[in-house]
C-alpha cells in the first residue's frame, strides 16, 4: 500500500492497484496504490478509510481485460461481481448472502473481479456469459468503500482481450492505458 498525497473531504481519492496505472496522474491528486488482487486492495482502502479523513469518493481507475470481442477503451462500471467467489453456493450452505453483486450506476459496464489474471480463452468465454470486462481489484475496492458509506465510481481502460497472451498484453500496453487514464481524469475530475 502506498498512499500519495494527502486524503482530503472535499476531493476525491484515486485509488489504482499499481504504479504504472498512476504514472502520469496530476500530481496534485491524493492516488492510493493497493497492490494487485482483492486482498490488498480491500484492506488498503479499508485502512485509509478508518484512518480519516474521508474523501468525498473513491474513484477507482485501473486497467480491465475485455470479455467479448470489440471492446475497448475506457468504461465506467455500472455493476461489479466476484467471478472467484460462489454466492449462491454459499446462500445455499448458510442461507446468507455473501459477495453479491454491487450496483455502482444506472448504465455501463459489468466487471468481473476474482484474484486470477484471465489469460486464458475458455476462462474468458466463461466469464463473458456474464460479464463485460474483468480486473483483480474492483469489487474489492467498492465492497470496501460501501461498507464505510464512501461513494464510489470504478473507471476501467481496456488493456487486453483477457485472453492467450493477455499477460505479454498488458505490458506492452499499460502505459499507454495510464495515460489514457490520465486524461479522463483531468476531463472528469473537479
Amino acid at each position: 500500500m502506498n498512499l500519495r498525497g494527502t486524503v482530503r473531504a472535499d476531493r476525491p481519492l484515486v485509488v489504482l492497484a499499481v504504479g504504472e496505472e498512476a504514472r502520469y496522474l496530476p500530481p496534485d491528486l491524493p492516488v492510493l496504490l493497493t497492490g494487485m488482487g482483492k486482498v490488498n486492495a480491500a484492506s488498503a482502502v479499508a485502512a485509509v478509510l478508518a484512518a480519516g479523513p474521508r474523501p468525498r469518493l473513491l474513484l477507482n481507475l485501473g486497467t480491465a481485460g475485455a470479455l467479448r470481442p470489440g471492446l475497448a477503451g475506457i468504461h465506467e462500471v455500472a455493476t461489479v461481481l466476484q467471478h472467484d467467489l460462489d454466492t449462491d453456493l454459499l446462500r445455499t450452505l448458510t442461507g446468507e448472502t455473501y459477495g453479491a453483486p454491487l450496483s455502482l450506476a444506472t448504465e455501463g459496464a459489468v466487471l468481473a473481479t476474482g484474484d486470477t489474471f484471465v489469460a486464458d480463452d475458455a476462462a474468458r468465454d466463461r466469464l463473458a456469459q456474464r460479464a463485460d470486462l474483468v480486473d483483480m481489484e474492483g469489487y474489492a475496492v467498492a465492497w470496501a468503500a460501501a461498507q464505510a458509506g464512501v461513494p464510489c465510481r470504478v473507471v476501467k481502460q481496456v488493456s487486453d482481450e483477457a485472453g492467450e497472451g493477455a499477460a505479454r498484453t498488458w505490458k506492452e500496453s499499460v502505459d499507454a492505458c495510464a495515460r489514457d487514464l490520465a486524461e479522463w481524469a483531468g476531463r472528469h475530475i473537479a
